[in-house]
């Protein structure tokens, strides 16, 4: 945090702690809404909740709410009325009106959309019908279009009279149904005669969305042809919606905030629960429960190679070494390929080159990780083949985590599973106990030299 927000932040605790209300407002007033939801992070609950009712300009509180994160609006919004809800989701864009919505408990969502305006209620209420994740979900249905008839002088004049709508970086073009036809600049609307009907200069080839289109697969569009924005359609491709870059910004945000938590066997509804350890533990148990499992079943590995073990004791010196990189080297690939699926430079027709180049690098890296740990083996205990025994351990279970590390995500998006929740809890297990597997197995082999 910079020294002008941390002063700010200062001065807003000691105000909140003295209850020096007329004082923090006059702070809030003069401090942009931006910077007020970025120190929301720094605040209690009870904190947010004083600071937020004492904000007086309803389109400041609704710029501050649109720039928390949507839980954190969610709580917010559960501890003020209702009428003061539905004042400030009025100053608020539809689509980020809707995550929020979303987000509220059922009961106080339908009380909410009751004391709003005809208007926005439908408004509202038209959005939540489409999937959350759905460019239909996040899209805005305030946008600029214009008819195709319509010449460069009316599209200047209709522009200078829009207010109600989304930041307009491109014109769509429409027919007299709706139907999307064309899109053009502002710059090609300023260089032609004013008497140019928009057919005439507009670009006929649109690159649009439905509006069951995935947001991931939005935000790739957006950043693979370098769009401010891009519109949405229905089946019958007329224009009921935009997806601004801003919009995009935030699936990004989203997405990548999703996969980090699903990676550490974690869920994102934990925000929500800040302050309630039960139900954080309740989301958090059923990979460490996996886990545990998959502990269980290298513990019975173990047995049953048993014999093994009696029979060289130093075998258990390296067992940390070989599972603890196996499950390293395994989730560095895992995080990869999710990652290069999420952001679209991975897919399935080059995901056989992906397999083979990871499973090179796991086989270099287990060369001179495996030549390493031999050699520590050979000086610790001094016998040449437990050192060949671990080396040979080594580059084999590393080239098969890296290989597990691709399949592993790869198998879960083929059938429809978000690839995120393979690449830590899954994997590692599993190359736990391939890595027990390999490593025992090798020894078993080399027995009779190893005495």
């Amino acid at each position: 945090m910079d020294q002008k927000l941390q002063i700010l932040l200062d001065t807003i605790k000691k105000l909140v702690r003295r209850g020096a209300y007329p004082n923090l407002i006059k702070v809030l007033s003069k401090s942009h809404p931006a910077d007020i939801a970025h120190l929301f992070r720094y605040l209690e609950l009870k904190e947010q909740r004083i600071l937020f009712n004492l904000i007086e300009d309803p389109a400041a509180a609704a710029y501050v709410l649109s720039e928390l994160d949507h839980n954190g609006s969610a709580q917010l919004l559960t501890q003020i009325d209702k009428e003061t809800i539905s004042e400030i989701l009025h100053e608020m864009p539809y689509d980020d009106a809707v995550e929020i919505i979303r987000l509220l408990p059922e009961e106080k969502a339908e009380e909410i959309l009751e004391g709003m305006q005809a208007e926005d209620s439908e408004e509202i209420t038209q959005l939540l019908t489409y999937p959350h994740d759905t460019a239909g979900g996040i899209m805005s249905t305030e946008f600029f279009a214009l008819r195709e008839e319509q010449t460069a002088r009316e599209a200047i004049a209709a522009l200078q009279q829009a207010e109600d709508v989304e930041m307009v970086f491109y014109i769509y073009v429409t027919d007299d149904r709706r139907h999307l036809v064309g899109v053009l600049s502002l710059r090609q609307l300023l260089l032609v005669p004013p008497e140019t009907p928009l057919k005439k200069i507009m670009t006929g080839e649109v690159i649009s969305v439905r509006t069951d289109t995935d947001q991931e697969e939005v935000a790739q569009q957006v950043a693979r042809y370098n769009l401010l924005a891009v519109p949405v359609v229905d089946n019958g491709n007329r224009l009921v919606g935009l997806i601004t870059v801003d919009d995009v910004i935030d699936v990004l945000r989203q997405e990548a905030t999703e996969d980090i938590y699903k990676m550490a066997g974690a869920h994102e509804e934990e925000l929500l629960y800040g302050d309630k350890p039960f139900k954080i533990a309740r989301l958090r148990l059923p990979w460490l429960v996996t886990n545990l499992f998959g502990g269980v079943v290298t513990g019975y590995l173990m047995w049953l190679f048993k014999a093994t073990l009696k029979e060289v004791i130093a075998l258990i010196t390296f067992i940390p070494v070989i599972t603890g990189m196996g499950g390293n080297v395994g989730g560095q690939s895992a995080t990869i390929v999710v990652r290069g699926f999420a952001t679209g430079r991975i897919d399935f027709s080059i995901l056989r080159k992906v397999f083979f180049r990871e499973m090179r690098v796991g086989f270099i890296m287990g060369i001179v990780c495996g030549a390493v740990i031999g050699l520590v083996a050979l000086a610790w205990h001094h016998n040449p083949y437990l050192g060949l025994v671990v080396g040979i351990a080594m580059v084999t279970a590393m080239t098969v985590a890296t290989s597990m590390g691709v399949a592993a995500p790869s198998f879960f998006k083929k059938i429809g599973i978000d690839p995120a929740i393979a690449s830590s809890p899954f994997v590692q297990t599993a190359n736990d106990i391939t890595g027990i597997l390999i490593y025992f197995g090798t020894a078993t082999f080399f027995l009779q030299h190893l005495h």
